[in-house]
């Protein structure tokens, strides 16, 4: 039984449940629901949850723990031979095993009775069914494969059992329940609350549990990589030397200093503009104009960034370095280009398109949310439009628009694919906006994807550069706090 299935005949067991709890709790009262302490509907909430609820978490643990189980006795009963190997190879075999246990799974009957008698086209035969093997199978892992495809089938039927069962308890506990005084919304609402707290626990400790991976493995990086040459550094070349005495250089400075410049040329541009666009949205602009503007406005922002990279490479690169030459021509009489087609500046303006929407849409919601008596009673003292916008209104929704902006610089800070095709992926150290740069979520991705081994330096340094971001991020939001509060001070 898989657990697919077994998860759904949990569902109608509960669907089920539901409808028979009302039903019966209408019963008991002879259809006069208001002698019940609890609607009907709490009654069949209350026996969809104790049916659905318990046998799900049974079914996730018994598939973890079933899954554990299988894998050690399989990795038990490999030879003695394969045993006596390093951790490493044992692992390369078990997983030789499972895969070859998924494949014999997608075959018929026929072919695996010939991939059995014939091991030599086993290999073929599952790369046909979409299971590619690293290297030729031996015998011991076929049959090992089929052991673990019988254990697996048989761990499975019994967690489906089990699980089912604790449906079918629920529900019967729930119904019997059912009465005229029994406080089933109390109930619900117990469980509902606790779901509540547990939601918010898994939330905060998920935030705990991505902090702690990026502090051990910087960790690690850092047992071998000195911290005052990676945060001083100033030269970014993580490859592995040919004297074999040095890892490479992980200079942070030509990432960290590329990735504030392209966000502050992104802001640059998209702050002014969106937030003048939401001034004029919220308290100038028509409601017909309104209504097309700010759609026309939000699309942008479900436009996915690869596009804006491409839209970056083929359109706005070329002609800025074509404007640069066109221009540098006319007031020296030598066409050369002085505006890379992949630079800081390109990637800063085409990311500031992708960010406008964010600006412009947050800051008109927030400043639509101002209320409507501090708007007339500036009005009706004398002031004009302008004066109310900027001395009542913008003082007014400051906090929300802070909000908005560093909502913003997260995005600009956080931006991989536009970067990497409007401004390449040099690591350079210069200070021009019209030469090529790289960002640290860049280069994250370069350390993370190819043949290098997880517990190198050349991987290793993403974590480093991860917990960088996040420190980034975190002085961000505590400078923009002291800058709403101060403000609010001054303005109450």
């Amino acid at each position: 039984m898989g657990s697919a299935l077994t998860f759904l005949t949990i569902l109608v067991i509960g669907l089920a449940a539901y409808f028979l709890a009302r039903a019966r709790a209408a019963a008991v009262v002879d259809g006069d629901i208001r002698k019940l302490h609890s609607r009907p509907v709490y009654f069949g909430s209350y026996a969809a949850i104790l049916s659905i609820l318990p046998a799900s978490l049974v079914l996730i643990a018994g598939l973890v723990i079933g899954a554990g189980v299988v894998e050690n006795s399989i990795r038990s009963s490999l030879p003695a031979e394969v045993l006596a190997k390093p951790q490493s190879e044992q692992n390369v075999a078990y997983q030789m095993v499972s895969a070859i246990a998924d494949g014999l799974a997608r075959m018929t009957p026929a072919e695996t009775a010939t991939v059995s008698s014939d091991i030599t086209q086993l290999k073929a035969v599952l790369g046909s069914k979409g299971v590619p093997l690293a290297q030729q199978p031996q015998p011991y892992m076929v049959d090992a494969a089929q052991h673990l495809m019988n254990m697996a089938g048989t761990t499975s039927l019994i967690v489906g059992l089990v699980s089912i069962s604790v449906a079918l308890a629920g529900a019967y506990f729930a119904l019997s329940r059912v009465s005229q005084t029994y406080r089933a919304r109390n109930r619900v609402e117990t469980i509902m609350l606790s779901a509540l707290v547990i939601s918010s626990t898994i939330a905060i400790l998920t935030t705990f549990g991505i902090i702690g991976s990026l502090v051990t493995e910087t960790y690690h990086f850092f047992s071998v990589v000195s911290p005052l040459n990676f945060f001083f550094g100033t030269v970014w070349d993580p490859r592995f030397s040919t004297d074999g005495n040095s890892v490479g250089q992980f200079g942070l400075i030509p990432l960290l200093l590329g990735t504030l410049y392209i966000a502050l040329v992104a802001m640059l541009i998209a702050v002014p503009i969106g937030l003048f666009a939401a001034i004029y949205m919220a308290e100038y602009a028509s409601r017909r104009v309104r209504s097309i503007v700010k759609p026309l406005l939000e699309i942008l922002a479900g436009i996915p960034t690869i596009v804006y990279g491409f839209f970056a490479l083929i359109t706005i690169g070329p002609l800025f370095r074509d404007f640069s030459a066109s221009l540098w021509g006319a007031l020296t009489g030598n066409h050369t280009n002085f505006i890379e087609a992949q630079s800081v500046l390109v990637a800063g303006f085409v990311m500031s398109i992708r960010l406008i929407p964010f600006v412009s849409s947050l800051s008109d919601d927030i400043i639509t949310a101002v209320p409507r008596a501090m708007r007339d009673g500036s009005l009706g003292l004398g002031a004009t439009r302008s004066e109310t916008m900027k001395r009542v209104i913008l003082p007014a929704a400051l906090p929300g628009i802070m909000g908005a902006l560093l909502l913003t610089a997260s995005r600009a800070i956080g931006e991989t694919m536009i970067v990497v095709l409007a401004a390449g992926v040099a690591a350079n150290l210069q200070f021009s906006p019209f030469q090529p740069m790289t960002t640290i979520t860049v280069k994250i991705v370069n350390q993370l994807t190819g043949d290098l081994e997880f517990n190198s330096p050349q991987t290793l340094v993403a974590f480093a550069l991860g917990i960088t971001l996040f420190v980034i991020t975190l002085a961000l939001n505590i400078y923009a706090l002291y800058i709403v509060r101060k403000y609010r001070e001054q303005y109450e």
